[in-house]
């Protein structure tokens, strides 16, 4: 529990210090809107450009990662079909559900809970490349045609557009090249490119806690939207990824508690820049992001005593 809260603690904090610098007006009105498209335009960008320039490509390409993968892909489609089917929300704001549902907060929280739980944190980095390389550009490019983004070209064009108007794409996509092609990044570039994407966390969470003060109205159906999204994040993901990687995979035990424990990692920020960005309602991804956190501290607890060393 000790390595848990060590891991929570930074999340708790600096949302805290977000939502105090919105309540006394210290950086003015457009504070919360200027620091997010920092966050998506150059912050973010940054950390995947210097993550995916040092990685192995072929890092996920495993049998654990289909566990994962299957957890991901079904709390992700059940959150989409339920903003859909339940909430009957727009296609952006679905895609943004489903991203609540099922895209976990594997760096500023997966990372330190990985090296206290299971003493090092190589599957997270493949989880990172997962999300980073698969997850979000179908994301992006769901958020895209909902919200109409370049519209003056056909939906095709536009699709064929995207990796060039995302940033977060085509950092991912230049990381990648450089990674496939074996190339280094000289130091005077990469120190820069390395302590611009360390401001993306941080800055990315005070921004979720000043979106805290002031809320607007309630969006309809929107305590009921981010239960359905804790439940299939929380509980859901991790115990489908324990029925494929247990019962269908039989992966070795320290496996299967590394998969398990990394599906109950609880929402990720991301969902909350990515509404932000496209100038969709926050509401439910910053509360899904405050609830699964708030949550995941006892589901990662029982996967743990469940699953661990000592069993």
């Amino acid at each position: 529990m000790q390595s848990l809260l060590s891991g929570f603690a930074p999340i708790w904090v600096l949302t805290a210090v977000g939502y105090l610098v919105a309540r006394t007006g210290l950086l003015g009105e457009q504070a919360e809107a200027v620091l997010g498209r920092f966050v998506f335009h150059v912050a973010m960008p940054a950390a995947l450009f210097t993550m995916l320039a040092g990685a192995r490509l072929d890092a996920f390409a495993n049998t654990a990662m289909l566990a994962f993968a299957a957890g991901t892909v079904l709390a992700t489609g059940l959150g989409f079909l339920a903003g859909r089917r339940l909430f009957h929300r727009r296609p952006a704001d679905r895609a943004i559900s489903g991203m609540a549902a099922g895209y976990v907060n594997s760096a500023n929280l997966g990372i330190p809970v990985a090296v206290q739980v299971l003493g090092d944190a190589s599957f997270v980095a493949q989880i990172l490349l997962f999300q980073v390389l698969l997850v979000s550009p179908v994301i992006l490019a769901l958020l895209d045609a909902g919200t109409g983004r370049g519209r003056g070209a056909g939906t095709a064009g536009r699709m064929l557009m995207l990796p060039v108007r995302n940033p977060i794409i085509m950092a991912s996509a230049l990381g990648a090249l450089v990674s496939a092609a074996g190339l280094g990044v000289p130091t005077a570039l990469a120190r820069p490119v390395e302590l611009l994407g360390a401001a993306a966390v941080p800055t990315a969470l005070i921004t979720l806690g000043m979106s805290l003060h002031g809320r607007g109205a309630p969006v309809p159906g929107g305590r009921a939207e981010v239960g359905v999204a804790v439940v299939l994040k929380t509980l859901v993901q991790p115990l489908t990824a324990l029925a494929v990687g247990g019962l269908l995979l039989d992966l070795p035990r320290h496996q299967l508690l590394a998969v398990v424990l990394c599906s109950a990692l609880p929402t990720a920020q991301n969902a909350f820049v990515y509404a932000r960005e496209y100038g969709l309602s926050t509401a439910v991804a910053r509360d899904s992001v405050l609830s699964s956190t708030l949550v995941s501290m006892g589901t990662l607890s029982l996967v743990y005593a469940a699953l661990g060393p000592t069993h």
